[in-house]
């Protein structure tokens, strides 16, 4: 069946406009994170919140590209996305890549760089939706054939490294079995292996990861090292309060305690200042938005979309309860970003495209589509 094409205004007019809302009051509440964060002593903004914008602008104009052209023209070229852009980028950036924070995981291109490993979700996302559901993995061999496709890059992600981004892939890996018809024994198989092999893992690990998993456990390990980030970010969103102190008030970031505030500790920026109330607005739109990605899911007939938007789902999921629970000591340091909130145009403009194709799913169910 052909897919229509739909214009701007049908877009607007048949979309899932509660997603939409909820998703751009993140991205609001997110520049304005990011402009109070690098407003230190005695200094003006940065520039950040200004290109969060641009970035913003970006993602737009694809968001709406992406949805003309469709799920279903994406998912038909899914193996060419995911070998050439997702794979492809992913083995250029280990051999010239620019290492930051001691992964080498970012492409410099003069003024512009990108981290192939957020672009990298959409491609997987993509290649599983077509091969899983033409090659349902009901049997060992099908499963252990797709486990291998989809965990080359996970695998390229792993070794950059990159351990946050490498669990996110691997959940949406096992998410989109379990959907695509996986049998449970294989699954729990998978899972009971991991578990096994956590040991072996931990070996593979860069000395620095190591201390963001010991500190998780106790900070005062070594609070002026690796421990110091959870302990800032906790005092930051616990002296907070109930109300916050105010927009452009918060202490932790302003004096420069809290490092990395307008990426990886962005909530507990938005914690302080707007408080216990503020911080359950943005979990109530972030439960919102899991709502509308779920129900486009739940409506879609097309198996690949299911598959499609369930791994999205599970992506952007992982996120957002990692950042926040990091944010307050709950969850180890991984440095993934907070969807919507972080600053980062490669991150953004990942989600954007995510947001797009649940959307593109969204509107396959209309009537006016068939």
């Amino acid at each position: 069946m052909g897919e229509k094409r739909f214009s701007i205004k049908e877009i607007f007019a048949y979309g899932d406009k509660v997603l939409i809302i909820s998703v751009l009051a993140l991205f609001v509440l997110g520049v304005l994170s990011i402009y109070s964060a690098e407003m230190g002593v005695g200094r003006k903004a940065s520039g950040f919140a200004m290109r969060q914008l641009v970035w913003g602008l970006i993602s737009l104009v694809v968001f709406f590209v992406v949805i003309k052209v469709g799920y279903r023209r994406l998912i038909n070229w899914a193996y060419f996305i995911y070998w050439v852009f997702s794979v492809g980028s992913l083995l250029i950036v280990l051999l010239t890549g620019l290492t930051v924070k001691g992964a080498q995981s970012w492409l410099n291109w003069g003024l512009l760089r990108f981290q192939p490993s957020e672009a990298g979700k959409i491609g997987l996302a993509l290649v599983m939706a077509k091969h899983f559901c033409r090659y349902p993995p009901e049997n060992l061999s099908r499963f252990i054939g797709g486990l291998i496709l989809a965990g080359i890059s996970t695998l390229l992600v792993f070794i950059q490294p990159d351990l946050g981004s490498s669990i996110v892939y691997g959940l949406m890996i096992l998410i989109a079995l379990v959907v695509a018809g996986a049998p449970k024994r294989y699954v729990l198989t998978l899972t009971g292996l991991a578990f096994v092999l956590l040991p072996v893992g931990w070996q593979f690990l860069k000395e620095y990861q190591k201390k963001r998993l010991l500190v998780f456990i106790n900070p005062a390990l070594d609070p002026l090292g690796a421990g110091y980030n959870v302990i800032q970010s906790r005092i930051a969103v616990g002296s907070g309060g109930l109300l916050g102190k105010g927009f452009l008030h918060g202490l932790q970031s302003k004096l420069r305690f809290l490092p990395e505030p307008h990426t990886d500790f962005i909530f507990s920026v938005y914690a302080e200042e707007f408080g216990f109330l503020g911080s359950l607005i943005v979990l109530v739109l972030f439960c919102v938005v899991f709502w509308r990605i779920i129900n486009a899911g739940l409506r879609c007939k097309d198996k690949r979309g299911k598959v499609l938007v369930a791994s999205l789902a599970a992506w952007i999921w992982f996120q957002v309860v990692e950042s926040i629970g990091m944010s307050m000591g709950l969850l180890p340091i991984t440095g993934l970003p907070l969807p919507f909130l972080s600053y980062g145009g490669s991150s953004l403009l990942a989600v954007s495209v995510a947001i797009a194709l649940v959307m593109s799913v969204y509107l396959s169910t209309m009537k006016d589509y068939e």
